[in-house]
């Protein structure tokens, strides 16, 4: 049997809350639309590039935000160490070269990021500051991480919804 993306049920955004329930609400959203995007599909449509000459994928997306989470939730803010899946000094976009990924493997990383990220900054407040740990050195709050992530994910769901579209011509959510 070929195996596919799971499908998924999505988390309605919270229409009233604090801020803190606001911005988990909807990056939490745009996490599950990205999956969304891919539900259904087996592991070689998740590799097909949208249109040529671009080479992104609905795979290369994923692993792209996995390690987007990693790099803002818990190298900068919460300062672990983390070894990323895909980058490399060498390669830094390897996370979007999906021509031998494991589209199975590669979404158990995309969780595994999302819960660290979570376990970085459960108990932590939006204001808590933290400077970058590359390239420029700049201070952020804890509360533009979240709004960046959700900027992050919108975007890349507006490509993920034109690469789905292109697939299998499924629209919308």
């Amino acid at each position: 049997m070929t195996w596919t993306a799971p499908q998924i049920t999505r988390t309605p955004e919270a229409y009233v809350g604090d801020e803190r329930t606001m911005v988990e609400g909807w990056l939490d959203y745009h996490r599950q639309t990205l999956l969304l995007k891919c539900a259904g599909l087996t592991a070689e449509q998740l590799r097909t590039p949208s249109v040529a000459p671009s080479g992104l994928t609905l795979l290369g997306l994923v692993r792209h935000m996995a390690e987007v989470e990693a790099w803002w939730f818990r190298e900068n803010f919460a300062r672990q160490t983390v070894d990323y899946p895909y980058f490399t000094e060498k390669n830094p976009d390897a996370d979007f070269d999906v021509t031998d990924a494991d589209a199975e493997a590669d979404l158990a990383v995309f969780h595994r990021e999302v819960e660290l990220a979570w376990a970085a900054v459960v108990g932590r407040s939006l204001d808590e500051t933290f400077t970058e740990v590359r390239p420029k050195g700049r201070t952020f709050n804890l509360r533009w991480v979240y709004l960046h992530m959700i900027e992050e994910y919108a975007r890349h769901n507006g490509h993920a919804d034109l690469i789905r579209e292109r697939l299998d011509g499924v629209t919308g959510d």
